[in-house]
């Protein structure tokens, strides 16, 4: 069970086919508009009714870009949410009734966490970010460097208890429904917390190791990639390739923008000013350029394209972040809201991104001397070769599967 933009959907389905593969049978429960990602990888599917880019497009969505801080921007999503969640709640039921054990994406895992509880169903969570308070680290979905260990912490609790916050309408009416007995908004967190409820990370140790503060049952596994299939990619997208040296991919996935036009004249002039091509992905921020330097393109498999740049220019989601390491080239991060902008770091920090170019800052300047650095200093580029080799090694799937072959003992001890 998942919610959100493609990046919090695709993971899913390459873990959804390699348990598939062993032999479960797997439904991917999440947004209508995914429902063609579930069919290629041959998985079951059941809707939510919510369409995440209607949302995003709404004056609601195009609010977030108002709010300069973090903190802002997750209050606004955070009554976004809030507002959405009770429209989702009876087909997360109905779905729920159909399984044996739910596997809940952090978006929704208090909701998921409750139902599973209503039905006597056992659960875990499959995060994609490291979402548990740590000292380490500020918490992602803020966006903002360290606070120091005591700060980290506290702010870490803080987003916890407000990601709870969200479902305050809809759990009560779920607890309500499903004959469970009354409890305050935070009994719900400290209970799964004492329990040690299972939760399994979809990214790689090599870019984010494991916490030494955190709880047993809190495990990294390695990533989990968006299932492909054989792919080849269109043939004017081959034939642009193959016509000139490695072009540099630019696309902000699902991060809408306020002035796409202006936006995509800045890109091909830092492109130009460095004297690169590129493939610009038209996304849901509207990106768009012309010329025999440049080309547009739709949906295209990260896993095809990447490995063919000489750079990705990405908004730093998880996702696209996760692509561009394991194609083994050097990022430009442009983070734009959230957790954009802790995994943005992380690609400066393993040496694999020369800086961040925030989306706020972004100019033909800014953007082309990074551009510079990344594809000419050879440090970046083998340092993002030698970190794709050790990503494409490990096997984030194994360690799920043996999680859910034992929530299954779990509950059939028999």
């Amino acid at each position: 069970m998942t919610a959100g933009s493609r990046g919090d959907v695709a993971p899913f389905t390459g873990l959804g086919h390699g348990l598939a593969r062993a032999g479960h049978e797997v439904t991917l429960v999440t947004h209508g508009r995914f429902e063609p990602l579930a069919a290629r990888a041959g998985l079951r599917f059941h809707p939510l009714p919510v369409d995440p880019r209607t949302e995003m497009e709404s004056s609601r969505g195009r609010g977030l870009h108002r709010s300069a801080t973090g903190v802002g921007k997750l209050v606004r999503l955070a009554v976004m949410a809030r507002a959405l969640a009770g429209r989702m709640t009876d087909d997360l039921v109905a779905a729920a009734r159909a399984s044996d054990a739910l596997l809940l994406a952090a978006p929704l895992g208090p909701l998921g966490h409750t139902i599973a509880e209503g039905l006597s169903l056992p659960s875990m969570g499959v995060h994609l970010q490291p979402l548990a308070p740590t000292r380490e680290f500020a918490p992602p979905m803020l966006g903002v460097g360290s606070w120091g260990a005591v700060g980290n912490r506290m702010a870490g609790l803080s987003v916890s208890l407000a990601v709870e916050q969200v479902f305050t309408a809809a759990v009560p009416a779920v607890r309500t429904r499903l004959g469970l007995p009354r409890t305050r908004t935070t009994a719900a967190l400290r209970a799964r917390e004492r329990q040690g409820w299972p939760v399994l990370h979809g990214f790689s140790p090599q870019v984010v190791s494991r916490p030494r503060d955190w709880r047993a049952g809190l495990d990294i596994t390695g990533y989990w990639w968006p299932y492909d299939g054989e792919i080849q990619l269109p043939r004017d997208l081959e034939e642009f390739i193959e016509a000139g040296p490695p072009p540099v991919f630019v696309g902000l996935g699902s991060a809408t923008v306020p002035d796409p036009g202006r936006l995509s004249t800045e890109i091909v002039r830092a492109l130009r000013r460095a004297g690169l091509r590129g493939v610009i992905q038209r996304g849901w921020g509207g990106l768009e350029a012309t010329g025999a330097d440049m080309l547009t393109i739709d949906e295209v498999p990260h896993s095809a394209l990447f490995p063919r740049m000489a750079a990705v220019v990405h908004h730093a989601g998880a996702g696209t972040t996760a692509a561009g390491l394991r194609a083994g080239v050097p990022a430009v991060p442009v983070p734009v809201q959230f957790d954009e902008g802790f995994w943005a770091a992380r690609l400066v920090s393993l040496g694999v991104a020369p800086r961040a170019v925030p989306l706020r800052r972004l100019t033909a300047d800014t953007l082309s001397s990074a551009l510079v650095r990344a594809t000419r200093d050879p440090g970046h580029r083998q340092r993002a070769r030698t970190l794709g080799i050790r990503i494409r090694s490990e096997d984030g799937i194994a360690p799920v599967l043996d999680a859910v072959n034992r929530l299954g003992s779990r509950q059939h001890p028999h």
